[in-house]
């Protein structure tokens, strides 16, 4: 049992604990020359830079839009999905329902951006091919920064709906069944008893999955958000982690001490959120991380 341990615990240490050593560039004037050691002191210097530019609320808003867009828009979808499948009586309907919400989580991003901007053109794309049927005019739906997040969240939650639902589907399973059918034969609907049987039931593993789900607030995903950017929807587009991309590894004047401070500021906010939900779940006698 401990050398299984010891693999994974490894893992965690050379690939999480051991890069933290790197955050310490955050507080110095990097360069690659001089390294760790070499490179000059300057304490908070790059998080006042990054407070006091004109980026930081927009890209702290973009952010935070997107990814509370996107935890309360999606986090139903996975327990209504589970809970349909979870009733359905045909096993051959279930199954093919599950292969096909499924599918589209093996997708793979670029492949998927692919496929939302042949949908979305605005000459040759379905989407406005339909609308072009009932007298709408073609809409630019990529060029519209207004639109662009509503398509992200909306693509990523049929990408992932029918994944994040197999956890649900677990939780119901072990759901004693002796309490539906001394439900049943009190008379109770089928929407009572999910109501009053399987909810409380699958509650806890919904919490933590909540906990989990706004610890990570501030990461939006920036594989795919860097794919759907151009610069017409860069208004709404620009979040902080593309913004630290371009300054750290995309921009002649390479600066990883900025980028690296950015990043540690979204870090630090996100576990914060990570402790007040953990705190406000155990305070409230729901199930908690700790």
């Amino acid at each position: 049992m401990y050398a299984l341990f010891a693999l994974p615990l490894l893992y965690i240490v050379l690939f999480k604990y051991v890069p933290m050593f790197g955050n310490v560039i955050a507080f110095k004037q990097f360069t690659i020359s001089k390294g760790f050691f070499g490179s000059p002191w300057v304490g908070f210097d790059q998080f006042e830079r990054f407070f006091n530019s004109y980026e930081f609320w927009r890209l702290l808003r973009n952010t935070l839009s997107i990814s509370f867009y996107m935890l309360i828009a999606g986090f139903p979808f996975p327990i209504l999905l589970a809970v349909g499948l979870h009733y359905a009586r045909s096993e051959r309907f279930k199954k093919t329902v599950q292969m096909i919400t499924y599918a589209p989580y093996f997708i793979s991003l670029v492949v998927l951006v692919g496929l939302l901007l042949q949908f979305l053109d605005p000459r040759t794309g379905v989407v406005n091919q339909i609308l072009g049927l009932f007298g709408v005019e073609p809409i630019n739906f990529m060029a519209e920064a207004s639109l662009f997040q509503s398509i992200y969240v909306w693509s990523h939650i049929w990408q992932n709906v029918g994944f994040s639902c197999i956890i649900f589907l677990a939780a119901l399973s072990g759901i004693d069944p002796s309490l539906h059918e001394a439900a049943v034969i009190d008379g109770a609907s089928k929407a009572r008893r999910i109501w009053h049987i399987d909810i409380p039931g699958i509650m806890p593993i919904a919490v933590i999955m909540l906990i989990l789900n706004t610890g990570s607030v501030m990461e939006t995903g920036f594989e795919k958000i860097l794919l759907m950017q151009n610069s017409l929807n860069l208004r709404t587009s620009e979040v902080i982690d593309t913004y630290v991309y371009k300054v750290g590894l995309v921009s002649q004047a390479l600066n990883f001490s900025y980028a690296t401070a950015i990043g540690l500021f979204k870090a630090v906010i996100g576990f914060i959120l990570l402790v007040v939900v953990n705190a406000s779940a155990k305070k409230l006698g729901q199930e908690s991380l700790w």
